[in-house]
């Protein structure tokens, strides 16, 4: 697969990994929408919506399709830094006052960041699905995803850990999303600002929104 990725131009890679990003932009509404589920005081929504992801088809064939987008934005990313890398072996002898966006030149680092965050939050959902790890459960056997989220948002570091990463995402999500329509073709001048204002809306509000989630079980519940 990634000796495929290899063989596209450096362009046609940007183009993929641009759309992957937008797919993944508005996945992470979704989840969103159903993370503040968890602020209701019924656990019934959100136990139902975690219950409906792990068991309709059609929710678990769209899971492979995101899964395959993270991991080829994930890929295409890593390739085209190298890549970026290998184009400048040499430090120059003087360096001068680069033009480039500050959070652009730690993308990969920030993206590496972002990756860790999934892998928790995956492993924490599968491996409790799966029966891999013990958590509360159901009569029928089915995880209480619910209790579970409590529980884990009730402990001090695992919620400023969950922070930090979501923060590291609001700054990732920023250039990603100026990044995306610019590499698109879709940054035209006059659409610019709007784009650029947009962008930093969603990295904040976005990234707000599932930080909210464990101040509310430390600070409020």
């Amino acid at each position: 697969m990634s000796a495929s990725l290899l063989r596209f131009s450096s362009i046609t890679k940007k183009i993929w990994m641009a759309l992957l990003g937008i797919f993944l932009l508005i996945f992470l509404v979704v989840h969103l929408s159903i993370n503040l589920c968890l602020l209701k005081s019924d656990p019934t929504w959100f136990n139902d919506a975690a219950r409906f992801m792990g068991t309709n088809y059609v929710v678990k064939t769209f899971e492979v399709v995101l899964f395959a987008g993270f991991i080829f934005h994930i890929l295409l990313g890593i390739i085209l830094q190298v890549q970026n890398w290998m184009s400048r072996p040499v430090r120059y002898a003087v360096n001068n006052k680069s033009t480039t966006p500050f959070l652009s030149k730690y993308m990969i680092w920030t993206g590496g960041i972002v990756f860790i965050f999934l892998a928790i939050h995956l492993v924490n959902f599968w491996a409790m699905k799966l029966g891999w790890v013990g958590g509360p459960r159901f009569a029928d056997g089915e995880p209480n995803f619910y209790q579970k989220a409590i529980d884990l948002f009730s402990i001090p570091a695992y919620s400023l850990f969950y922070i930090v990463l979501i923060i590291v995402l609001g700054f990732h999500l920023n250039h990603a999303f100026q990044a995306a329509f610019q590499t698109l073709g879709l940054n035209f001048t006059k659409y610019s600002k709007c784009i650029e204002r947009f962008g930093m809306v969603y990295s904040i509000v976005v990234p707000l929104g599932f930080i909210i989630i464990p101040i509310y079980f430390l600070l409020i519940r």
